[in-house]
């Protein structure tokens, strides 16, 4: 079937990236935008984002800071994030009525604490500028004839003269198939941003109990992340675990999230440290061991040490510098079992997709391919938790809508 339908720029996904190219895409009015989404809902990640609250971006206004937070594409993204940074992401938003918070952790909200809030925004803006939606259009392939881009969806093929793909990051490397057509290398995907499994785990009955600050190190890696780490009833999660499945989320995935970490939840001080702490409380501190108040720890995870070290019932002046020096080693190395992982509440974010190196950063166009831009997550770029993802398709989409939108790119 041939639709009659010939939009000139046609958007590949209907996720923050792609609402946010059209809606660029069509300020100077030069050209018709039609944006296709392959399910029933505009928006769906956005809406779920942040507890159901979408978080925005994050408040961090250094670009030179705000690139250290993605573990893949850092030097590329310093170009993107020149062209549209947080900075415009908050004064877009407040220009359309839209106040964003910032909450402790630098975490930026809108101030309704309501995805609804962002989503009635860019669909009412993406009105104003005419863009046009389809649902229930699943692209499965594109091919080009006489400078024409032709796509194959169920329904129909149609035509357009530009492309912006921003389909998000797919789990399997088969579903990049229709962008293998056209020569255009896609990088493995893998699984970013996850907790860690842990079958009979130590910390079992502590589900919610939230180890301030720790460190969390890949044994036998280079990896390690500090920060909050989180008991969950599958083992653990936190920031410091999820920026570390981020940061070596290639290396998890080559050993199938089989490995053992090694946790210190006395970050960052080391062993030797720690055991002067123990032995000071050992020559001053005349109650039992359990009940004293020791460092940052909660009084379940101190507990918990202790137990493990059968000093739970003990008074300080009857544990040995064998004790002590045990439970200083587990209370900075404690080695555990992961075996496996699991998605990050509602989250699911992608390591991997079309290779960096075969795109113009300046405009997102494919250096080959001229009139295929990208945008957000289906290019090999991916952010920790807390808005940097949404950060890169804001900034991303706008590159690739302004772009797109130019009747020659000289750049």
């Amino acid at each position: 079937m041939k639709s009659q339908l010939k939009p000139t720029i046609a958007v590949i996904g209907g996720g923050a990236a792609g609402v946010f190219a059209a809606i660029h895409a069509s300020y100077n009015g030069r050209y018709k935008v039609v944006v296709f989404e392959r399910s029933s809902k505009l928006l769906s990640k956005v809406k779920v984002s942040g507890g159901g609250r979408c978080n925005v971006t994050h408040a961090c206004f250094n670009n030179g800071v705000l690139v250290t937070n993605y573990p893949r594409g850092q030097r590329e993204l310093a170009g993107t994030f020149s062209q549209f940074t947080t900075s415009d992401t908050v004064r877009w938003f407040e220009n359309r009525g839209v106040h964003l918070k910032t909450e402790s952790d630098g975490r930026m909200f809108p101030s309704s604490n309501n995805s609804e809030t962002i989503i009635e925004c860019l669909l009412r803006e993406a009105e104003k500028c005419g863009v046009h939606f389809f649902l229930q259009h699943t692209l499965s392939n594109i091919f080009c004839i006489n400078d024409k881009f032709h796509l194959k969806f169920n329904a129909a093929t149609l035509e357009a003269d530009k492309i912006i793909v921003a389909v998000g990051g797919y789990p399997q490397l088969s579903q990049y198939a229709w962008l293998q057509n056209l020569d255009i290398e896609i990088i493995r995907p893998v699984p970013s941003l996850f907790t860690f499994n842990i079958k009979n785990s130590v910390f079992k009955g502590l589900e919610g109990v939230v180890m301030e600050q720790a460190s969390v190190k890949i044994q036998n890696s280079n990896f390690i992340m500090e920060g909050p780490v989180l008991i969950t009833h599958w083992g653990l999660s936190g920031p410091a675990v999820l920026k570390l499945s981020a940061f070596a989320a290639l290396w998890l995935a080559d050993v199938n999230y089989t490995f053992n970490i090694i946790l210190n939840v006395m970050a960052p001080n080391k062993q030797d440290v720690v055991r002067q702490m123990l032995l000071n409380l050992k020559l001053t501190e005349s109650k039992k061991v359990a009940n004293t108040k020791f460092a940052n720890l909660s009084s379940s995870i101190w507990l918990r040490y202790c137990t493990m070290v059968n000093a739970e019932d003990k008074y300080w002046s009857d544990i040995s510098n064998q004790t002590i020096n045990k439970l200083a080693e587990l209370l900075t190395g404690f080695v555990m079992a992961i075996d496996g992982k699991s998605v990050n509440k509602e989250e699911f974010v992608t390591a991997g997709g079309v290779n960096l190196k075969q795109i113009n950063h300046k405009t997102n166009e494919h250096k080959s391919i001229k009139g295929l831009f990208f945008a957000g997550e289906v290019l090999n770029v991916d952010g920790i938790t807390g808005g940097f993802n949404f950060q890169h398709a804001w900034s991303s989409g706008y590159i690739a809508g302004i772009h797109a939108s130019m009747p020659e790119n000289p750049l």
